[in-house]
């Protein structure tokens, strides 16, 4: 739960702040950016996770992580038609939203410890090295 609300946090803050830095990309307020943030999430779990599975087969997985950022640009642009107080002009803004978002919550989750699989992985190879001993 805390990961989720520092995930928001972040995605919130980088959306002001590409607001601040595009000129093609406008924002009200933080609350506005946290409000976009909260929606991208929620779209991107739901309505992100089918286009994510049909441009995945399409691709046959090997483009996985440019799919991703497309499908959140997509989705950034959703929520640009529900949202008045925020706005994207054109694709290439959200796609750099996305890119820039992608880049601060794996910054974050890194030197914030990493997720959970990355930690129960370093323990199952530290308990592999100690058997080997």
């Amino acid at each position: 739960m805390m990961g989720f609300i520092i995930n928001l946090l972040v995605s919130a803050a980088v959306i002001l702040l590409m607001a601040y830095a595009l000129s093609s990309v406008h924002v009200k307020s933080f609350g506005t950016a946290l409000w976009v943030a909260f929606l991208v999430g929620i779209l991107n779990a739901t309505i992100g996770w089918i286009l994510r599975g049909i441009f995945n087969l399409v691709s046959f997985f090997l483009l996985e992580a440019i799919v991703s950022l497309i499908v959140t640009a997509i989705v950034i642009k959703l929520v640009d038609m529900f949202v008045s107080n925020f706005k994207v002009d054109g694709f290439l803004p959200a796609l750099l939203i996305a890119l820039a978002t992608a880049i601060a919550i794996a910054a974050v989750g890194y030197l914030t410890g990493g997720s959970d699989d990355y930690a129960m992985l370093q323990h199952s190879l530290q308990q592999a090295a100690l058997a080997l001993r």
